[in-house]
């Protein structure tokens, strides 16, 4: 039998039955509509984890205290601190790969200025972070390696503290007090967003790393080293140049494992993501339930078809048709009514996605590839649900389907 021929005979079989037929393909149009809107979610949220860790900055490569193992137990970044500003010194001093290096020393601290006061974190790093961050100014200035050396008090806020405590003023120039110790705002950073952890970027207080570690910090030891390559292709080389410049800064023995961490951008994204897909996946699964729902209904209702129209098989039967022939046909129909099902779910999906989106503010993406997998395999469930009853057709006796009423 032919191609066209047979879906025309399957478009009739639908159509006959119009409703039951939109019973019956609302299993595979939820199903659908379920997978796409899941995966688009996860999508989304891979696509927002790439653009903040591209915002983290250019080439990064971070050096964080403690080794991530130590005598072959997971001891975890930071669990032993050994970073120092002679380390930094090193790094800027002997490496030929990375083009800025910048200490970050973190402490916490009320602040106090314009019109009231905020808790956030404060930094002291050199002037390179603007590099090694890209992170630009959106008025006043950044801090110079003057600044740095003669350890002046001079601060740098970023958009969320402006917002909050110099809203409708220009805070350039202004006093702001960090904990007990004033300081002068020279600049004001333009607006980063969120990290792909949550944490806003924005509210955070920069200042010289000099002056933070006297003034703030109070301690020898720093939080991390920041530093970057001029090309993405030598991040890693550089890695593999830090990993032997503080080795040796720390005097370690060829038998002493690294007492330090570093870190890659890439290897930050793949960490963030790999959980993104994890859940990704596991969405996509729950939803695809739904689908396995919708096939056991498109073979029970062809199991229907096929006792009703027991007497049509008969006669196909006995003016020449084959079992083929027969099974053909049924599977024909209970993919077509699948797939029919699967594009009203793949539309559907989108408008869910996109709702989804408008309600909650969340990233929804869907690629095409999604469409192209859900098309699939709604028209697999279809063939695979609809072969026991195509089977049981084609194995129908036709002297006794002729008799059937």
């Amino acid at each position: 039998m032919r191609s066209g021929n047979l879906l025309k005979i399957a478009a009739r079989s639908i159509a006959r039955n119009k409703m039951r037929s939109l019973l019956t393909m609302l299993g595979i149009v939820i199903g659908v509509a379920a997978v796409i809107v899941m995966v688009a979610v996860g999508d989304g949220a891979q696509t927002r984890i790439r653009e903040q860790i591209d915002n983290l900055g250019t080439n990064m490569i971070v050096i964080t205290p403690g080794s991530s193992s130590a005598g072959g137990v997971n001891r975890g970044a930071g669990s032993f601190n050994r970073l120092t500003l002679d380390d930094a010194e090193a790094l800027e001093r002997e490496s030929l790969l990375l083009t800025a290096v910048s200490p970050v020393i973190f402490t916490h601290g009320q602040i106090i200025g314009g019109q009231g006061n905020w808790r956030a974190p404060i930094m002291g790093v050199d002037t390179d972070y603007a590099v090694i961050r890209d992170w630009p100014v959106s008025a006043g200035r950044w801090f110079d390696q003057e600044d740095v050396r003669a350890k002046r008090k001079v601060a740098l806020i970023g958009a969320t503290i402006a917002e909050e405590l110099y809203a409708g003023t220009d805070p350039v120039g202004q006093r702001i007090q960090l904990r007990n110790v004033p300081f002068t705002i020279v600049g004001v950073l333009a607006e980063k967003g969120q990290t792909a952890e949550g944490s806003d970027q924005d509210d955070v207080v920069l200042a010289p790393y000099t002056t933070v570690q006297t003034r703030l910090a109070g301690r020898s030891f720093i939080g991390q080293i920041l530093a970057s390559t001029s090309a993405p292709e030598q991040i890693e080389a550089a890695q593999a140049d830090v990993r032997l410049i503080m080795r040796d800064s720390h005097a370690l023995g060829d038998w002493e494992e690294d007492d330090f961490t570093v870190r890659n951008q890439t290897e930050l994204a793949e960490a963030a993501q790999g959980t993104t897909e994890v859940m990704t996946l596991l969405l996509a699964a729950i939803a695809s339930i739904s689908l396995l729902v919708g096939g056991i209904g498109i073979m029970n209702i062809m199991l229907v078809s096929v006792t009703e129209r027991t007497r049509e098989i008969g006669i196909r039967m006995a003016i020449g048709a084959r079992g083929g022939d027969i099974l053909t046909q049924f599977l024909v129909e209970s993919t077509v009514m699948s797939l029919l099902g699967g594009f009203i779910g793949v539309a559907t999906g989108y408008l869910g996605s996109a709702l989804l989106g408008r309600i909650t503010g969340w990233d929804t993406a869907i690629l095409p590839h999604t469409v192209a997998v859900a098309l699939l395999f709604s028209a697999g469930v279809g063939i695979f649900f609809g072969f026991y009853p195509a089977r049981k057709a084609a194995a129908l006796n036709p002297i006794e389907a002729l008799r059937h009423e």
